[in-house]
């Protein structure tokens, strides 16, 4: 299905991180992008998928249906495979306010099972909706691995543990255009931009 270009578009996250890449990514259309904190306030949805794609998707038809725009919605988060996908969907979540805590979090549970490392992936599930309507959708990943402790003060959330081998670096260390190159909102995000510019 496609889509004639509309002349605005919600992106629905409060997260200026998240924000910051997106608009980098999606800046050269032709389209007014918004943001929630350019609607009246409206409460965040329980993310009660059990996926990815699940939560992107009921954050997408939420908000709008909230706010009549055209709204695009990811979620995303870090799967490690000693940890059995944790913290997965949980990531944003997880143990502790402070990323600092989650790292300590995931450096003991990673202890307990002898390692300090570990294979991994960022995910972004991102769903693209109208009122109810999920009219597309995609998935970005990136593999790489768990490198505790944490290195390198870029990027946000858990860019300083995830070791990226083909940089030889963590995402925290390398530059937004590289880290936007290869990332898993990167990918999502450009297959959006192709979507909606074909």
């Amino acid at each position: 299905m496609t889509i004639t270009l509309p002349t605005r578009l919600l992106i629905a996250t409060t997260n200026p991180g998240k924000l910051d890449e997106i608009r980098r990514i999606l800046g050269a259309l032709p389209v007014t992008l918004v943001t929630l904190a350019d609607h009246p306030p409206v409460p965040e949805p329980e993310e009660t998928g059990s996926t990815f794609a699940d939560n992107a998707r009921l954050k997408a038809r939420y908000y709008a249906n909230a706010t009549g725009d055209l709204t695009v919605a990811e979620d995303s988060g870090l799967a490690i495979d000693a940890l059995d996908g944790e913290p997965g969907v949980h990531s944003a979540r997880f143990n502790g306010e402070s990323y600092m805590e989650k790292f300590a979090t995931i450096q003991e549970m990673l202890a307990e099972r002898g390692t300090d490392m570990s294979a991994a992936r960022f995910v972004c599930a991102l769903a693209l909706a109208r009122a109810d309507d999920v009219i597309w959708e995609t998935t970005g990943i990136v593999e790489g691995q768990v490198l505790l402790p944490a290195c390198g003060n870029g990027g946000f959330g858990y860019d300083p543990i995830f070791y990226y081998p083909a940089f030889g670096r963590t995402l925290a260390e390398v530059t937004a255009e590289e880290k936007a190159a290869v990332s898993h909102r990167g990918q999502a995000f450009r297959a959006l931009r192709a979507y909606l510019t074909t």
